[in-house]
């Protein structure tokens, strides 16, 4: 009898040992499938919640936000007492006494679950909240409540509860893009959350319930009724009198009007951002919460604006008269400082939500004569002068030693004989600029033209001369801004600098210069083009009275229209045209589909600046000469005008 018993023992603690083992092994597996892929909760010592980076331009005018989640962490302590009882009687009580959760709750929940059939209430505490909003999916399963509570706990163990509702006050999300308290407070009641008063603390803290149905922008009326449960609540508990909460509950909500978040310069904005995440990195521009400051001048940028619609809305009227068919002309306009090399407006486009397409940055277009001052430029430095004679009649040249001819024609179909560069130039002659690039050498002009900041690359034939090679409008006008600013290339940039949260700066534009032309040289071009406004193709831009110099462009069929000029101080180029490379119609060059629009914006971009006047070099010496012949001129010949020379260069006889 004792062996039998011994053997019906034993086989009673073999099946122990076995149902012991299964129920080890499944809590060793149950704790692994807990634990599997946590994170380390002390990387809440370095965690920072991501917040919004915002562009500025130059005068401080907000341009756009760059975000993932628009957030604006703030320190516990400017967080009103009354903000943070209303959310602690609202949202977990018993906050200051529980471990990270709460069994009371949990229970309570469990029951009405199980009684539905379904997750219906949950009891997650502030602790479990954070640890669910920062580490975990928010799909409900019993291992990820699990994962939860365990996560609270480690929390609760390495933090204090006023740096775990630090944290979740700056993290939770209260509805309509508002995440953390301040971002909320700014954008329900335009006021930091420092100085929110009670009903408005009480309407942020009944929001993490459910912000998309709470937020007042959503539901206003719905919105109240949460708020004054929320009022009821700190009542009941004692936090405020039934005095205060009689008052609180008849306030109205005393939204603040909500600003226009259209982004302001958009082509500007998106130029930046690709900037940005080249320079800094993505990561840093939507997380970081930066301030970018920018070189952008918004009355300027705003002026921009105006005079390109006012233009492109002049143009449409006319295009349409002469039956075009569908007309959409797109504009583009970029204006530097002439000094600096600082990006002062740009437009890429006419409408930038149905076109991001920067065509002052990206579109490389036919300049027709717009290139014309960079051959001129290049003569000017090997040493021609502007009155040197150069023949305006009809010629025909070889096309690589074959029987074949290549005859340039004028613009305006006639010719005048011999003339000055001068005269040429103003005149937008092309056969002088064929003639002359011809004397110069394709591929030494193509050189000069890249020296120049010209990127793309160049046909090295006759033709550059007429600006058959596409070019960027940025290249262009960047080049054109070395004539104003003494013989030096500046890159265009768009951001002055880049500063973090503790107001440290991270990054700071250093723009490079080099001397691409002598001064000389410079202040001789800036006169020839001074004469095309004064007698030239840029005449209609008389009327702004001031120092300005520049250059019209014009393709063929009319389909690139261009006007790049400056004043001492500004470089502004304006490019008009149509995506489809059609025909703006008959007649419109440059002279009248892009120089009204650059006259109508540098006309207020100048008006409030003080006069100024282009620099005369040491070496440059102004004479006066018989504006046909080029000859020296005698002072009281009214037909005479002034004109630039490097010393030695210039007439010394009238014969």
């Amino acid at each position: 009898m004792r062996s039998t018993g011994f053997r019906f023992d034993k086989k009673i603690a073999i099946l122990f040992l076995l149902i012991f083992g299964v129920f080890l092994g499944s809590m060793v597996g149950f704790f692994i499938a807990l634990t599997r892929d946590l994170p380390e909760i002390r990387n809440l010592e370095s965690f920072k919640p991501s917040s919004v980076t915002r562009i500025y331009s130059s005068e401080g005018v907000l341009l756009t936000e760059f975000f993932l989640e628009k957030r604006d962490p703030v320190p516990i302590k400017i967080i009103p007492n009354l903000l943070k009882k209303a959310l602690l009687v609202t949202e977990d009580r018993s906050f200051y006494r529980h471990s990270g959760i709460d069994l009371k709750g949990i229970f309570r929940a469990a029951f009405r679950d199980i009684k539905a059939g379904r997750f219906v209430e949950g009891a997650s505490t502030i602790t479990q909240q954070l640890a669910k909003t920062l580490f975990l999916k928010p799909r409900k399963t019993f291992l990820r409540k699990a994962r939860e509570a365990f996560l609270s706990f480690q929390i609760e163990r390495r933090y204090t509860k006023d740096e775990i509702l630090e944290l979740y006050l700056n993290q939770v999300y209260f509805g309509s893009g508002a995440y953390g308290v301040e971002s909320a407070a700014k954008i329900y009641f335009g006021k930091s959350v420092s100085d929110l008063n009670l009903p408005e603390c009480a309407l942020l803290a009944g929001l993490p319930k459910s912000p998309s149905r709470y937020s007042p922008l959503v539901d206003p009326n719905l919105a109240i009724k949460r708020r004054n449960i929320v009022l009821k609540q700190l009542m009941d508990t004692g936090v405020i009198t039934p005095f205060d909460y009689g008052i609180a509950i008849k306030s109205p909500l005393n939204l603040a009007k909500q600003k226009n978040t259209s982004i302001k310069a958009p082509y500007f904005v998106e130029y930046v951002k690709e900037f940005l995440e080249n320079t800094i990195g993505s990561s840093r521009l939507y997380k970081e919460g930066l301030k970018v400051v920018t070189t952008l001048n918004y009355n300027m940028q705003q002026m921009a604006e105006r005079a390109a619609e006012k233009g492109l809305s002049n143009l449409e009227k006319r295009m349409k008269r002469r039956g075009i068919k569908n007309p959409d002309p797109q504009c583009a306009l970029l204006s530097l400082d002439v000094a600096s090399g600082g990006i002062l407006a740009m437009i890429g486009g006419r409408d930038f939500s149905k076109s991001p397409f920067n065509r002052a940055t990206e579109a490389r277009r036919q300049p027709g004569s717009a290139f014309k001052p960079i051959v001129y430029a290049f003569a000017i430095e090997q040493g021609f002068a502007q009155n040197k004679i150069i023949l305006d009649a009809p010629v025909a040249f070889n096309i690589g030693n074959r029987k074949t001819y290549w005859q340039p024609k004028n613009f305006s179909g006639s010719y005048e004989g011999e003339m000055t560069l001068r005269k040429a130039l103003a005149l937008s002659k092309n056969i002088p600029a064929v003639r002359l690039i011809e004397m110069l050498g394709p591929s030494s002009v193509a050189g000069f033209a890249h020296t120049l900041g010209i990127a793309s690359p160049l046909d090295q034939n006759l033709s550059l001369a007429l600006g058959t090679s596409g070019v960027t409008l940025m290249n262009l006008t960047a080049a054109y801004s070395a004539f104003p600013n003494n013989g030096k290339f500046i890159g265009p940039y768009g951001v002055t600098e880049v500063v973090d949260k503790a107001g440290r700066a991270v990054w700071r534009a250093k723009p490079g210069e080099r001397i691409v032309i002598s001064r000389a040289a410079a202040a001789i071009m800036t006169d020839m083009l001074r004469n095309v406004i004064q007698n030239g193709t840029g005449r209609k831009a008389i009327i702004i009275q001031r120092s300005i110099a520049g250059k019209t462009g014009t393709t063929d069929e009319f389909k690139d229209a261009l006007f790049i000029g400056f004043s001492p101080s500004i470089t502004t180029g304006v490019w008009v045209g149509q995506d489809a490379f059609t025909t703006l119609g008959k007649g419109e060059t440059g002279a009248r589909a892009a120089l009204p629009i650059w006259i109508d914006f540098m006309t207020g971009a100048l008006n409030d600046k003080p006069i100024q006047y282009f620099d005369i070099p040491d070496d440059v010496v102004v004479v006066p000469i018989d504006p046909s012949t080029g000859r020296l001129a005698s002072d009281d010949d009214p037909h005479a005008v002034k004109a630039f020379f490097k010393k030695g260069t210039e007439p010394t006889s009238s014969q």
